[in-house]
């Protein structure tokens, strides 16, 4: 077979049925091979949306994502979706075609180095030659999926597509070890003495599945639960020993948890989303997950590092008839927490539209969110109701993540009612895939709250006492007009109308647009200062 047919034989054995992004000319055969291997490709507006819908599709499949682009500027746009799989920890694996070797080192159009250009963003860099196919391929799927996942990028010079391979014989593959020495009595020692301990959950939990084992183990010890916000879902938010969402909206109310606290527990904590010492008290740290932790040395940390069920076997050493669990101060603030959002939602700022949003839509709906003010709001107060998911980039952060995303989800999952909610700078960012909606006729309910501005930058000048500047994005009104690019507007601008363009999304199977007009003021209340 030839160097294509064998990339799309080996995607589509791993269960790979989509390639998402943008060709150029050397990209023609592979197209051909995954054609007839039967994954299609997709086509997006932008390289960065290839990259974040790679992304998405490997964190609900649980299959590595694929992508691929073209030289040079192909390779640079499509950089921001595989960041995103870097640090929000997926895997993906990314294709670019590059020069020939004739050409590689010469001065020519659209010609730089991408191995050093995805270096620091990938967990390794290969260019594919015949020689070296079936171990670059078999190297690839296995270094993006192992511990912590990520992207890989393999270069395919432009000149090999066709050329027949006479080995496909892959050699031996060398899997990551954690070579990390547990202290196993000063861990069981901290679980017997603590008194007052508080649990944060984070991404790594998130991504091995534990919320059975979390709530299992929940049944027997009561401990007060903090999460970080893409583990949001892992315990249920009505849980007695659910606290809230950690550094997302109004999450100051959690100091008097965790202040009380004398010892911290991490559970499958990654501090890409959020690092221990921007908000954990003065305590020990019990650090589990699948590899350590970079926490300065300074601190008193110990780490417990393997796999997951060996966690929870050694967190039995707590000593239960001495936990001290204060469940009627922890309701107290939860329901402090969610009454001071209520009290935002009697006129038509964020918070009527998000709660109007969570009337509305089915309770297994599938919610995406672009980075903004309104994702602090969404991180602390949307409810996953057991079997909904909620999807968002808390590692890499990038705004434009929300469209993609919400098409990623649709794609794999057909059945589900998917909703983006982006900001209106974000959705400018991707506005050019809502033809890729239409394309593909998938039914997303795009949300967009417009106030015309970069309102998080907006806030965080308010917090340095400094006047707005830099942020107004326009004036008037977004659109303007009913149809975008071929996609119906609703506007929406009082509850009244708010809620009548979401009965009416929800009635149509087709892409549409409700463009929220909200008053921002409320996001400098809801919003908690930090730094």
């Amino acid at each position: 077979m030839t160097v294509a047919d064998y990339i799309a034989d080996q995607l589509f054995t791993h269960g790979v049925r989509y390639v998402f992004g943008i060709p150029g000319g050397p990209s023609i055969p592979y197209m051909e091979a995954f054609k007839s291997a039967g994954i299609e490709f997709i086509l997006t507006s932008n390289e960065a949306s290839a990259g974040v819908m790679a992304d998405v599709t490997a964190r609900l499949t649980g299959i590595p994502g694929i992508c691929h682009a073209t030289f040079g500027p192909g390779a640079t746009n499509i950089t921001t979706g595989v960041g995103g799989a870097l640090l929000d920890r997926s895997p993906v694996i990314v294709f670019t075609s590059e020069m020939n070797d004739s050409m590689l080192n010469r001065t020519t159009q659209m010609n730089i180095n991408h191995q050093k250009l995805f270096g620091p963003l990938t967990k390794g860099t290969f260019r594919l030659t015949v020689e070296n196919a079936a171990e670059v391929m078999a190297s690839a799927f296995r270094l993006c999926e192992e511990l912590y996942p990520g992207p890989v990028h393999i270069g395919l010079p432009s000149d090999i597509s066709d050329t027949e391979m006479t080995d496909v014989s892959s050699g031996e593959i060398i899997t990551e070890t954690s070579y990390y020495q547990n202290n196993v009595q000063k861990t069981i020692s901290l679980l017997e003495s603590t008194r007052r301990p508080l649990i944060a959950v984070g991404l790594t939990a998130e991504r091995l599945g534990l919320k059975d084992e979390l709530l299992s183990f929940l049944e027997t010890y009561k401990i007060p639960v903090a999460v970080t916000p893409m583990a949001k879902g892992l315990i249920p938010i009505d849980h007695p020993c659910y606290a809230g969402v950690l550094f997302h909206s109004l999450s100051d109310y959690l100091e008097d948890i965790y202040e009380k606290a004398d010892l911290v527990i991490g559970i499958g904590y990654d501090p890409v989303e959020l690092n221990y010492e921007t908000w954990m008290p003065d305590v020990p740290l019990l650090h589990f997950d699948l590899k350590e932790t970079d926490m300065p040395a300074k601190k008193d940390i110990t780490q417990f590092i393997g796999p997951a069920e060996e966690w929870f076997a050694i967190l039995k050493n707590l000593n239960i008839s001495s936990l001290i669990f204060e469940d009627k101060i922890l309701k107290g603030i939860r329901d402090e927490m969610i009454s001071v959002f209520n009290g935002f939602t009697g006129h038509f700022g964020p918070a009527a539209a998000l709660k109007i949003l969570q009337d509305e839509l089915p309770e297994d709906a599938i919610l995406t969110s672009d980075v903004g003010s309104h994702l602090h709001l969404i991180g602390q107060f949307w409810n996953c109701h057991n079997k909904g998911k909620l999807i968002m980039t808390n590692g890499w952060s990038a705004m434009g993540f929300g469209i993609p995303a919400a098409m990623a989800a649709q794609m794999n999952k057909p059945d589900a009612t998917v909703v983006c909610v982006t900001g209106d700078g974000g959705f400018l960012m991707m506005a050019g895939e809502v033809i890729t909606l239409r394309r593909y006729n998938l039914p997303v309910i795009i949300v967009i709250f417009s106030d015309g501005e970069l309102n998080l930058i907006k806030v965080k000048q308010s917090w340095k006492d400094l006047p707005a500047y830099g942020t107004l994005l326009y004036q008037n009104d977004l659109f303007d007009s009913e149809v975008f690019l071929g996609v119906p507007v609703l506007k929406a601008n009082s509850i009244e109308t708010m809620r009548r363009a979401v009965i009416e999304a929800l009635s149509v199977h087709e892409p549409i647009i409700i463009n929220a007009v909200i008053d921002p003021e409320d996001y400098k209340w809801l919003i908690v200062k930090r730094g």
